[in-house]
């Protein structure tokens, strides 16, 4: 495992990924040798700049992780579903982005070749899953984070890749969706139950857990070994 990067080590950079119908932008985050590459899909109603992703996002990084966040909506598309809520529901929608975004992935110089894991939070995990059904044999490691895993629908069982569903213990609801997904899938499933945490894993030390769960699991699946992932300064 690549040692741990410093700030001034890692190379931050705007990208703008066709997906067919539409530009979506991202934000690509690389480290100076990276072992893989893990693309964040973000849901209702949030966008590249979640700061909970990005927090997890930047202790990835400095474990030897490059990190892709995307918009998968365009600006005109984020107005409308401000008003009518329509497009984050459209698991069909995100879900194409998020495969574009894995093709475009494997075009770039710096990233083709990475094994590439996927993390999705709310509605955002659903599409993931779709996505690493459709691409199965791109996508390495799925983590979802409060995620809505059963709007994946049937795509639930024909995803490949180990899967670790994370939940607030608080979160009732979410927990028993995470359940009955799990119990669709055939790919190797975990569900981790944050004891105290609500939705958002808000709560002091839970979005820290959230860190040290998404590490080991894109460690042993993209790298074949845990890396060193430590918590970082919000």
């Amino acid at each position: 495992m690549p040692g741990r990067e410093s700030l001034s080590e890692v190379r931050q950079r705007s990208v703008r990924i066709p997906t067919g119908a539409a530009d979506i932008d991202g934000d690509l985050t690389l480290p100076t040798d990276p072992a893989g590459v893990v693309l964040f899909a973000h849901g209702s109603g949030s966008g590249r700049h979640s700061p909970r992703n990005r927090y997890v996002a930047r202790a990835l990084c400095e474990a030897g992780l490059a990190t892709l966040h995307v918009d998968l909506l365009t600006e005109a598309e984020e107005r409308v579903d401000a008003l009518t809520r329509e497009h984050r529901f459209d698991i069909g929608l995100l879900a194409a982005r998020v495969c574009a975004t894995i093709g475009w992935l494997g075009e770039q110089a710096r990233t083709e070749g990475l094994p590439v894991g996927l993390f999705g939070a709310s509605t955002g995990a659903a599409a993931a899953l779709v996505a690493a059904a459709e691409r199965n044999r791109a996508v390495a490691a799925v983590v979802s984070r409060g995620g809505r895993p059963d709007l994946a629908g049937p795509a639930l069982g024909a995803v490949l890749a180990p899967t670790l569903l994370i939940v607030g213990g608080l979160d009732d609801v979410v927990i028993r969706l995470n359940r009955e997904a799990m119990g669709r899938m055939e790919a190797e499933t975990a569900l981790e139950v944050v004891p105290g945490a609500t939705h958002l894993f808000e709560e002091p030390g839970k979005l820290e857990r959230v860190v040290e769960l998404a590490g080991d699991w894109f460690g042993t699946h993209l790298q074949g070994r845990k890396p060193e992932v430590k918590n970082v300064p919000r």
